[in-house]
């Protein structure tokens, strides 16, 4: 007889399990790129690219959607906080949790919507960040970093950046929606701005669109702001350079085009539809005139869960491709929660012509963008990078109040966050490549479930299973079939047991060596496999402490 293990791990290939097991409802498809998280509604996203990541940021949606118990509409005003996720291939993002910028800021931050990131290097070598956001619709803040694209922020100024009553801003119906970008020439520039026409502006000519210089600190304009006629501007800049010009991009109104043959250069272009994308190429931004009129390159995507509402996109060069990210309500119309205005980001590719800052009219598609690198699971990956998933809960979106205690980032981006999988919930990671295969499997986790290890789709019989019981984080490693894991997969990580719906997963690694102590079925918990301190985006770190940062359990924290 075996003793009784305190940490029990065990393996069991798929023909000794005769208990069936229901698993979350898959709302994003398991094809399906987009929208880029199953979980966490998002919007309005921005993004930078560092150490090869590419990292996105959007308004908090979520946040919303928890504090109106997952009912009712979107009304905006509980936002105080912004998203941040980062990939490297496209297709399985991490999520770095939130950037709790209402405590960043202080009394004098009200919302924080629609964020704009841009890094420099300065001429010290310091590396700094900055992310612009709409303080709701009456002014620009900003937040700045000078360790990390996920903090620790801190605000910059005792007051937002951008308000009505500065040279060049007024008359602006909404000063939000800030769309910031850096120059070959290290200037800072942004765009801002809209709203319903002013007095004296018209459906064709609303008046509210804005761009300004930054001084070299990138907190502060350097002069007045310019009015940009964009035509049936409405909201969402944002700004690009394409090949030394100026390429500025927003949403359209939904008034009619009843005026628009009296746009003289529109240069025999159809008039925009509503709530479209368009966009606008100047090689002197500060010259209203010098603005050429572009047209659409996304129209109203009615057909594509939005109904008639608008969008917010951003272009971003990464690898060699173009993608714009944009949003949508994709997630909220298959999840059919009754909710409404809860909006999700995704990303598609798009042809630009850097010759002729040329943006090719695109369609939006569910299916999104592919892989563009495998995944190596013989590196420690965290629970928060995904694909896809289904039935899991992150940390309680409710702590994102003034109690709240900081953690190691300062309070911002959440560091070691770990998913709480009920019974029957799942993750997934796709383009996993095994090469000649994997011969062990080591989890970290905390409670006591179930882990079934299903090979390209989330149902059916499991390639290996873990069974784990553990009043603490540890690490459950059992021997695999390597014949089964060879090759790129997709790999579902199923919770089928979850003594009380409180299963904690928080890391995974493959390993191409077989497990050390593992006999038979049974085997204590093994040693941490982690090679090096690794943050949640993949990245080496140099600390030797293993424990960052807090958890968040139910709105209380505890020290990891």
């Amino acid at each position: 007889m075996r003793k009784k293990l305190v940490f029990a791990t065990a393996i069991m290939m798929a023909s000794l399990h005769a208990k069936a097991q229901t698993v979350a409802s898959d709302y994003k498809g398991a094809s399906n790129g987009n929208p880029i998280s199953a979980c966490v509604f998002c919007a309005d996203p921005t993004a930078l690219e560092y150490d090869g990541r590419l990292y996105v940021y959007g308004t908090n949606d979520h946040q919303q959607f928890i504090q109106n118990k997952k009912s009712g509409s979107n009304g905006y005003g509980n936002i105080k906080s912004l998203v941040v996720f980062s990939t490297d291939d496209m297709v399985n993002w991490t999520f770095h949790g939130t950037i709790d910028v209402g405590k960043v800021c202080g009394s004098w931050c009200g919302q924080s919507w629609a964020p704009s990131a841009v890094w420099r290097t300065t001429s010290r070598g310091t590396k700094e960040f900055f992310i612009y956001f709409a303080n709701g619709g009456g002014s620009v803040g900003v937040i700045k970093s000078t360790k990390s694209p996920v903090g620790p922020f801190n605000s910059p100024l005792s007051q937002s950046m951008i308000r009505h009553g500065m040279a060049g801003v007024d008359p602006c119906n909404w000063v939000f929606d800030p769309g910031a970008v850096i120059d070959e020439n290290g200037v800072g520039w942004i765009a801002f701005g809209g709203g319903d026409p002013q007095s004296s502006g018209s459906k064709l000519w609303p008046g509210n669109s804005r761009i300004a210089k930054l001084k070299s600190s990138m907190i502060d304009l350097d002069g007045a702001a310019v009015n940009m006629p964009a035509p049936y501007l409405f909201e969402a800049s944002e700004l690009n350079i394409i090949n030394g010009r100026f390429v500025y991009t927003y949403n359209t109104s939904w008034s009619d085009r009843n005026d628009w043959t009296s746009f003289e250069k529109r240069n025999g272009q159809s008039a925009p539809s509503s709530c479209s994308m368009c966009y606008m190429v100047s090689d002197n931004p500060l010259d209203p005139d010098s603005w050429e009129y572009r047209g659409e390159y996304v129209p109203n995507e009615g057909n594509f869960g939005m109904g008639w509402g608008n969008n917010h996109t951003h272009l971003h060069k990464f690898n060699d491709t173009y993608y714009l990210f944009y949003h949508s309500t994709l997630l909220e119309s298959s999840m059919n929660t009754g909710a409404s205005g809860f909006r999700s980001i995704g990303v598609d590719k798009v042809t630009v012509n850097e010759n002729t800052q040329k943006i090719s009219k695109m369609t939006l598609t569910k299916t999104g963008v592919t892989a563009i690198k495998n995944l190596n699971p013989f590196e420690l990956q965290q629970a928060e990078t995904m694909a896809s998933s289904g039935g899991i809960t992150y940390e309680n979106f409710k702590n994102i109040k003034a109690v709240t205690s900081k953690n190691t980032l300062g309070n911002d981006a959440s560091e070691n966050l770990y998913i709480k999988m009920p019974a029957g919930s799942w993750t997934s990671v796709r383009k996993v490549d095994f090469g000649s295969g994997a011969k062990s499997f080591t989890v970290r986790a905390k409670g006591t479930g179930k882990l079934e290890i299903r090979l390209n789709k989330n149902s059916g019989a499991a390639s290996a299973s873990v069974e784990f019981s553990s009043t603490s984080f540890a690490d459950h490693t059992i021997d695999l079939d390597e014949t089964k894991f060879k090759g790129v997969k997709t790999v579902y990580f199923v919770f089928t047991e979850s003594t009380n719906d409180n299963v904690q997963f928080d890391a995974w690694q493959f390993s191409e060596d077989s497990s050390t102590g593992v006999k038979e079925l049974h085997a204590t918990s093994s040693a941490p496999v982690v090679k090096g301190i690794y943050d949640l985006g993949g990245r080496r770190l140099q600390e030797t402490n293993a424990n960052h940062g807090i958890v968040i359990v139910n709105g209380k924290k505890v020290k990891r």
